[in-house]
């Protein structure tokens, strides 16, 4: 195996086992990907995190019809191959369960533009529809909702985000579970949020790629 294999593998174990301990991905639910040349490397089914090695880690093709012997990767690695088909920007993939975000799909509702923060994932977070989980459908599903964005609520299932790094992609699904929580405040309370428009979302957004947290996917924004 090459180091920079071996590098890639070791990465993608960590950000599992990060996204585990911070509660997101609970009881061996959600995935993690990176794009490799001609393909994927995904996490692998029924694994749990806490277990995880890097020779567990599992590489399809993009184009791949079927799953492949041996190892079974993540019953999502049609999910993850369709967004990287459709997203050339997208370098990593993180799945999770997070429990607030997850609560509002199962509402059918996606974060509106509330909080500067929405910046992350290029705007509101959109609810996609629901469909089965491993389905073709439901990549398709998740490809739509991930159109001119960085994240999407799966309805009645979870949460995707995309990066062009494994840092990335980890930091757009913490925020988006902070968000939630605090979306999640405001309607217990009562209250309606105050929205950003659009021009003054477009202004945040130009704001963090000069800061570079779009690209990075560093810690919470200035």
């Amino acid at each position: 195996m090459r180091i920079a294999e071996q590098r890639q593998r070791a990465e993608i174990v960590a950000t599992a086992h990060a996204l585990d301990a911070a509660g997101l991905m609970p009881n061996k639910s959600g995935n993690v990907s990176a794009r490799v040349p001609g393909g994927l490397a995904i996490t692998p089914a029924g694994t749990p995190y806490a277990d995880l090695t890097p020779e567990q880690i599992v590489e399809l093709p993009l184009v791949a019809a079927i799953e492949p012997s041996g190892s079974r990767p993540s019953s999502e690695w049609r999910m993850h191959a369709a967004i990287y088909r459709a997203r050339p920007d997208a370098a990593a993939i993180v799945h999770t369960h997070s429990p607030r975000a997850t609560a509002l799909a199962c509402a059918g509702l996606g974060i509106p533009p509330f909080h500067y923060m929405i910046a992350l994932a290029g705007g509101e977070v959109r609810c996609a529809p629901y469909a089965t989980f491993g389905s073709p459908e439901l990549a398709a599903a998740a490809v739509a909702g991930l159109e001119e964005r960085r994240a999407t609520l799966l309805a009645n299932h979870g949460v995707v985000a995309i990066g062009p790094s494994l840092r990335a992609a980890q930091a757009v699904a913490l925020e988006i579970e902070n968000l939630a929580g605090q979306y999640l405040a405001l309607r217990a309370a009562g209250l309606e949020p105050r929205l950003l428009d659009a021009q003054e979302l477009a202004r945040v957004i130009e704001k963090f790629t000069d800061y570079g947290r779009l690209g990075a996917g560093g810690a919470r924004g200035p």
